[in-house]
C-alpha cells in the first residue's frame, strides 16, 4: 500500500511539473524519437535547463593518419555550415539527416568523404555490454545454487526460485514439445535466445541507466540474432533437409526444366530468418516510438496556439492523458517483451526442428 502511493505521489508531481517545464521549450519529437532509436557515440539522459546530462563513450578509429582513441566529447557541440559535428584528427560526425553516413564518423581525404574503420564502443555496445552482465546474473546465480545442492533437496525460494521456474517454463511449454528428443541438445542456444531477449526488452523499458537502451529495436542486433539461427538451422540441417530443398516430392515439371519449387524452397532459406529479424526490430522499435510520441504529445499541445491561457488548459488535460496513456504502454511493453522473447524462441526452434528430417527408412 504504501509503495503504491508513492507512485501515486510522482505521478502527481508530474502532472504538475509538466506545465511548466513544457511552457518554456520547444520539443524537436524527431530529433527525440531517432536519437532513442539509432545508435549514437555517446548516451544522453536528461536536460537539466539547458544543459544536457551526457554520457560520453570512447571513440576508437583508424583514419588516413593512423588509429587514434579519444573521447566522444571532443567533438564539436556546434555544428559547422554542413550540418557536421568537427572534430580531432581531421575527423567529424556527420549531419543526422545526409543522405550518407547520417552520424557516422568521417574524414576528408583528397576532398573526398570517407568513412574510416571504427570500432567506437557506442551506445548500442555498452548496452550490449550492461544486459550481457545481467544476463550473466540471472543465470550464474541460479547455477551456483545448483551445484551446491542435490537433487531431492527442497525447492530454493526467492530470486533462485524465480529463475527455476521461468527456465523450466521456457524448456516444458516451448522448446520441448517442439524438439522433442533433441531438446536437451538445442535448449542450451533456445535458452539463451530467450532469455537474452528478454533481458534487453525488459532494461530497454527502464528510462534511466543503466537501462534505458532499445537493444533489440536496433536492427544490427536482431540481424546478428536471426544469422545465429540461420546458421544452426541450415549447418545441422539433415542430408533428407536439403534433398527436399534441391529435389522436393512434386511433380517433374516443376523441377525440369524451370526449377521451379527448389527456387522457391531456396529463398525459404533466407525469408525465415528474416521474419524473426523484422518481427523482433519492428514490434521493439515500434512500442519504443509510440510511448515517445504519448510523452511528447503533452509539448506539442502546450505550443498549439498563441493564447497562453489555451496552451496551458489544453497542455494540462492533454498531461493526463498522455501520462496515463504512456503508463499503459510502459505495463503493455513488458507483455510485448515477454511475448517477442517467446515467439523468437518459438519460430527459432521450429526452424531447427524442421532441418531435422528424417529419412524415409528411419520414418518407417
Amino acid at each position: 500500500m504504501k509503495s503504491i502511493k508513492q507512485y501515486l505521489l510522482v505521478l502527481l508531481l508530474t502532472l504538475v511539473a509538466l506545465p511548466s517545464f513544457a511552457g518554456k521549450q520547444d520539443i524537436n519529437m524527431k530529433e527525440i524519437l531517432w536519437g532513442h532509436i539509432k545508435d549514437s557515440y555517446e548516451w544522453h539522459i536528461t536536460n537539466i535547463g539547458d544543459e544536457p546530462i551526457v554520457i560520453h563513450l570512447p571513440i576508437i578509429v583508424k583514419s588516413s593518419t593512423g588509429w587514434h582513441v579519444f573521447c566522444s566529447s571532443q567533438f564539436s557541440e556546434e555544428k559547422d555550415a554542413g550540418g557536421n559535428r568537427p572534430g580531432p584528427y581531421g575527423l567529424y560526425i556527420k549531419n543526422a539527416d545526409a543522405e550518407t553516413y547520417p552520424n557516422k564518423i568521417c574524414e576528408s581525404v583528397n576532398g573526398q568523404e570517407v568513412r574510416p574503420l571504427d570500432i567506437s564502443i557506442t551506445k548500442t555496445v555498452v548496452v550490449l555490454f550492461i544486459d550481457a552482465f545481467v544476463l550473466l546474473l540471472c543465470i550464474l546465480l541460479p547455477a551456483r545454487w545448483c551445484r551446491r545442492h542435490k537433487i531431492d533437496d527442497p525447492a530454493p525460494r526467492g530470486f533462485t526460485g524465480l529463475m527455476h521456474m521461468f527456465v523450466m517454463y521456457v524448456y516444458d511449454e516451448i522448446i520441448q514439445p517442439i524438439m522433442k528428443e533433441e531438446s536437451t541438445k538445442y535448449a542450451p542456444y533456445l535458452l539463451t535466445c530467450f532469455f537474452f531477449i528478454f533481458v534487453a526488452n525488459i532494461m530497454g523499458i527502464i528510462p534511466f541507466p543503466p537501462g534505458g537502451g532499445n537493444l533489440t529495436g536496433n536492427i544490427a542486433c536482431t540481424t546478428f540474432l536471426g544469422v545465429c539461427t540461420f546458421l544452426v538451422t541450415n549447418i545441422t540441417g539433415t542430408k533428407e533437409y536439403w534433398k527436399e530443398i534441391f529435389w522436393p516430392e512434386v511433380p517433374t515439371w516443376l523441377k525440369v526444366p524451370v526449377p521451379l519449387m527448389p527456387i522457391i524452397e531456396v529463398v525459404g532459406i533466407f525469408t525465415k530468418p528474416l521474419a524473426l529479424i523484422i518481427r523482433l526490430f519492428a514490434n521493439m522499435m515500434a512500442g519504443h516510438a509510440i510511448a515517445l510520441t504519448f510523452a511528447g504529445m503533452i509539448f506539442i499541445v502546450f505550443h498549439l496556439t498563441e493564447s497562453d491561457l489555451v496552451n496551458t488548459l489544453a497542455g494540462s488535460g492533454m498531461s493526463v492523458i498522455s501520462v496515463a496513456l504512456s503508463v499503459f504502454m510502459m505495463l503493455l511493453e513488458i507483455l510485448v517483451s515477454f511475448i517477442q522473447a517467446m515467439v523468437f524462441t518459438m519460430l527459432s526452434a521450429i526452424f531447427i526442428s524442421m532441418a531435422h528430417v528424417k529419412e524415409s527408412t528411419e520414418e518407417a
